[in-house]
């Protein structure tokens, strides 16, 4: 068996197979030792059994066949004369099988039929018997190095042939074109990218000179860059080519078909020797597409400077046009206007139909507001729902206001989202340059300062910046700063409006209130401060402190006798988001040992719209501990009936804005009789709001409200004073100056 007869394929077999275990440096070869004659078989294995070899012995001819089938071999010595079959047929029978392994014979045969029958075979030798010790292990080392060469040999044409074809494989399948020039500029390679790129197959160019594919203005650098002769480090080159292109058998160029070439050590040179000089013979190069880069490069650097949702200029590239503006300006001595518009309602908008349907408001917006503005004015969108426009070259300062007038307008327009018809405003600030400002940052800034007041004044408006603007954001700061130290400095205090029970006259619950005890300005309602502290990061610090006070005074609340009371604790959106707001709850109850059912959490109906399904699981959880659910302020915000009536909802709390209306006691107020009937329909518990006069009370008692709170009854006590109105409740005695202990604040929920 010739060793030489593995192939390629043999090599890359499993090497659990059999017949595909390769003979290496460290492996230990397996030989199969064929003899019928005991004693001679043992006397050969003796002889071989010192060697680093695996021996299996056979002693006929099936047996040899079995082993062969089973195991690999590298080498069988077999004797020819065997009881059940010839050593012929087993060669034959290995041959027929494909076994890998060469074969020494051993026969005492005087006949050379049989050698020559054993070498035609394919049989590494043919040993006489009786053989010297020293000429049977001569050949058989003989046997396993030459194999081990063949493999070797193999071995190393194989890996000679898949590196070629890898190479050939990587270069065809190269993104770039890779070709090469000889000494005169004739292409003498190019791979399949050329055609795929360019269209010319590899026989359409090969002999033909680059100037073929270079577009005639570009002919010039190429011979520059293509006639290079030098070999030092200076010999590489960079360039951008127009290449001809070929479409339908015409050719045609293309200007924007770019191709970088990237001459990197390209000059192909003979080394020179004693009998022969440095030589310059051609030239290797890599030529790439750009053009989809170049396109790719103008996107980004487009997207830089451009808002991707509305494609207005973003914030950087508002302030650049802002700086030109400014210097514009300085130069004429005229003046320019910067607006800060904040879009009012946003992002009720968005909590409510989805940040996609945000989106679009957004769009809509934008070219609405695009179209109000003059050639030369630039709107940006500085993020979220605020833009920034820059007017330059004002008249007067009226013409900013025109423009700000007609964003409102425009703005007050119907929204249109898939058939939800959306309505919004804008608070808009204005800041005059040089008046208000001769920097980029101070003009932005004053702006801001002036959309802010039109916040705070009730929105959907525009404001003209003015130093005492600046004066009162300082005031906001101090006053967050003051608010952090006020829950250091314990300033922070609970306060109860009592609910009645119209029928009889008794408190059946209260309303907790937050107050501030503000070292310099006194008492301050939480309308005061609270919007600031949602503002700054404070509202869950302030409602962690706010449950513990509660529940702190709870427990002095029913050691007075107040157990068959229920306290109505305000509940912040943010404080519900919270993941661990059930956790807090069901702590302090247990902290405290006060009973759930002594607990209603208020919460504003545009909660059940945020995430309808996390608050109602967070609400839920809630109920199972026993706290009851109040609807705080219904009928002012924007909830479905249908989520509505999935929440676990056990009060509903009619607003004091509808409470207000009521003049005449025998009058109808439908809103208020809907809020009644919904109420009554689902069996919830209802309590009015604001109540002040005894006609406001008598309206509602008689059409079925009968639990109310408000001035008419009681003002926001502290929990002294309340703890004194229920002793006298329980004494059958409130002194009326109890009633009216507090002056007159209006409550604002926590």
């Amino acid at each position: 068996m010739n060793a030489t007869s593995a192939n390629a394929q043999t090599l890359h077999l499993a090497t659990d197979a059999p017949h595909a275990v390769p003979l290496t440096s460290d492996y230990c070869p397996r030989l199969l030792l064929v003899d019928d004659e005991p004693r001679l078989l043992s006397s050969l294995y003796e002889l071989l059994r010192d060697r680093d070899y695996t021996l299996v012995t056979a002693t006929c001819g099936s047996e040899a066949l079995a082993h062969l089938n089973r195991l690999h071999f590298d080498l069988v010595l077999l004797d020819l004369r065997l009881p059940d079959m010839s050593g012929h047929e087993i060669m034959d029978f290995m041959n027929g099988k494909g076994i890998d392994a060469d074969v020494i014979v051993m026969s005492g045969d005087v006949g050379i039929e049989a050698a020559i029958g054993a070498l035609k075979r394919g049989a590494y030798d043919y040993l006489r018997k009786p053989y010297s010790r020293e000429e049977l292990l001569k050949t058989v080392e003989n046997a396993l190095q030459q194999r081990r060469l063949a493999i070797e040999n193999q071995r190393i044409a194989q890996r000679l042939e898949n590196s070629e074809r890898m190479y050939r494989y990587l270069v065809d399948s190269s993104p770039d074109i890779i070709y090469t020039l000889n000494h005169e500029g004739q292409i003498t390679f190019v791979n399949d990218r050329a055609y795929q790129l360019l269209g010319f197959a590899r026989e359409e160019l090969i002999g033909r000179h680059y100037s073929v594919l270079v577009h005639d203005e570009d002919q010039e650098r190429a011979r520059y860059v293509f006639t290079e002769r030098r070999g030092d480090e200076r010999a590489s080159r960079n360039v951008e080519l127009r290449l001809r292109c070929k479409g339908n058998g015409i050719e045609r160029t293309f200007s924007n078909t770019l191709m970088t070439i990237p001459l990197n050590a390209i000059g192909m040179h003979v080394p020179e020797t004693e009998h022969a000089r440095h030589q310059h013979y051609g030239i290797y190069g890599v030529a790439r597409d750009i053009t989809d880069r170049k396109r790719a490069e103008e996107v980004i650097s487009y997207q830089a400077y451009h808002d991707i949702l509305t494609d207005l200029p973003n914030r950087m590239l508002f302030k650049d046009r802002l700086g030109l503006a400014v210097i514009q300006a300085k130069r004429k001595l005229t003046e320019l206007a910067v607006m800060f518009v904040d879009l009012d309602r946003f992002k009720l908008v968005n909590d409510t139909l989805g940040h996609v349907k945000g989106d679009e408001l957004l769009q809509q917006a934008a070219l609405r507001l695009k179209d109000c503005l003059r050639r030369g004015d630039t709107l940006a969108r500085q993020g979220g729902d605020e833009f920034t426009i820059v007017l330059p070259e004002l008249r007067d300062r009226q013409d900013a206001k025109v423009i700000a007038e007609k964003f409102l307008e425009t703005l007050q327009k119907p929204f249109d989202l898939d058939g939800h018809q959306v309505h919004i405003s804008a608070s808009i600030g204005i800041a005059i340059y040089p008046t208000d400002g001769e920097t980029i940052d101070e003009l932005l800034r004053h702006a801001d300062i002036a959309m802010y007041q039109v916040k705070a004044l009730g929105k959907n408006g525009h404001s003209f910046y003015h130093n005492s603007m600046q004066d009162m954001s300082h005031q906001k700061i101090a006053l967050e700063q003051a608010l952090r130290r006020a829950l250091e400095n314990n300033e922070l205090e609970m306060y109860y409006q009592p609910q009645v029970d119209v029928n009889t006259g008794r408190i059946t619950g209260a309303e907790g209130l937050m107050r501030w005890n503000h070292p310099q300005r006194g008492l301050l309602s939480a309308g005061e401060f609270l919007p600031f502290a949602e503002e700054n990061g404070l509202m869950l610090p302030i409602s962690d402190w706010m449950l513990g006070a509660l529940c702190r005074d709870l427990l002095q609340w029913n050691a007075a006798g107040g157990e068959h009371l229920r306290l109505s604790l305000n509940l912040s959106p943010q404080y519900l988001d919270r993941g661990d707001f059930f956790e807090k709850m069901r702590g302090a109850l247990t902290r405290y040992g006060i009973s759930p059912a002594q607990i209603e959490v208020e919460i504003t109906e545009n909660i059940c719209i945020r995430n309808p399904l996390y608050a109602i699981e967070q609400l839920n959880k809630l109920c199972q501990l026993g706290v009851s659910v109040a609807i705080d302020d219904f009928g002012t915000g924007y909830s479905s009936l249908s989520y509505l009536h999935r929440f676990p909802i056990h009060t509903l709390k009619i607003d004091q804005s509808f409470v207000k209306e009521i003049h005449d006691e025998h009058g109808h107020y439908p809103v208020i009789l809907a809020i009644i009937s919904i109420a009554r329909g689902l069996g919830l518990h209802l309590v009015a709001e604001g109540v002040e006069t005894a006609t406001q009370a008598r309206y509602l008692q008689s059409n079925g409200c009968t639990t109310m709170q408000g001035y008419l009854y009681h003002r926001p006590i502290s929990l002294t004073d309340f703890m004194a109105v229920l002793h006298q409740q329980e004494a059958g005695d409130v002194p009326p100056h109890l009633l009216h202990a507090v002056p007159s604040m209006v409550a604002f929920q926590a």
